[in-house]
Parts: C-alpha cells; structure tokens; sequence
C-alpha cells in the first residue's frame, strides 16, 4: 500500500467526542466481530487513542495499518484484524466478567451440545481462566487448539470437542 493509499474499510465507527478509553473498547468490540484482513475505520479526536491503539493493537495480533490527522483534534485510523491462531470456531462463548470455575463449566456445557471435531471459541477475562483451562483440557478429552490474549486480562480459547 504507498503512503497515498487508503485502505479501504469495511467498517466505518466514529467515536468523536468521547474520552479515552471508550474510543479503545469501541474498537475493539468491532475488530472482534470482523474477520481476519477485515478493516476498520475508526474517527476520534481523543488525544490518548493513537497510543492506546498502538499498544492494543501489539499485544492483540492486529494491526494498525495507518493513522491521519483529519480536521481539528481529530484523527482516523485503520486497523486491520489479525488472524489469530488460525482456527474458525463454530460456536463463541463471551463469559468475560464471570468469574472461574464459571467459564470453563459454562464451555464444557456448550461442548457437550456440540458436533465431535467441532470448535468452541471462549472469551474470558477471568485472571484464573489460563490456569483452569489447562488443567480441564489436561484431564478431559477437550482439545485446546489454540489461545491468545485479545486485550489486557482477556483471553480467548479455542475448544474442540473429542
């Protein structure tokens, strides 16, 4: 892409007016719903957001492929989904603000209604969540296929049922 290029998003969100860090958790709540190489134009006028962005974007997988300054204070940035580890889940489970043993208990139910070699995704942001999946996935026929921290105390597990 040459400097002159814009990227082309598939998605357009502006969050101007608002302070940091909801311009963050607006971003991330949509990069989470697009597909890997999808774009997202994200407007906002808060100072803090290009390196909020660039922070998340590095421990995340994605990437912040560009940021403009546009008129007055505000700024528009496209970030671009990651792949994560390269796994397509058939279900997700969003069990962030639950605490453990709650999200591992609530995936072994969603497994158990699930296809064998079929994937669950689990989202978590239970600080005991890495430990507890392990140890489950270690004693059971659950299969950790794959896990990665999406944000600071999230992460997400990829799941395959036996």
């Amino acid at each position: 892409m040459s400097k002159t290029e814009l990227p082309r998003p598939d998605v357009k969100l502006d969050l101007s007016g608002l302070t940091c860090p909801a311009p963050l958790l607006g971003a991330k709540r949509v990069v989470d719903d697009l597909e890997p190489g999808q774009i997202l134009e994200l407007v906002s006028d808060c100072p803090g957001t290009r390196d909020d962005l660039y922070i998340w974007a590095r421990h995340t997988g994605n990437d912040l492929v560009r940021a403009e300054p546009l008129a007055g204070r505000q700024h528009v940035f496209y970030i671009r989904k990651g792949k994560g580890p390269g796994l397509r889940a058939q279900v997700t489970l969003d069990m962030r603000g639950a605490v453990c043993p709650g999200p591992v208990l609530e995936a072994r139910r969603v497994l158990e209604g699930m296809k064998p070699d079929e994937v669950l995704r689990l989202v978590t942001s239970c600080p005991a969540a890495r430990d507890e999946v392990k140890t489950w996935t270690r004693a059971t026929q659950v299969g950790l296929a794959g896990e990665r921290e999406i944000g600071a105390g999230e992460w997400e597990f990829y799941l395959r049922r036996a």
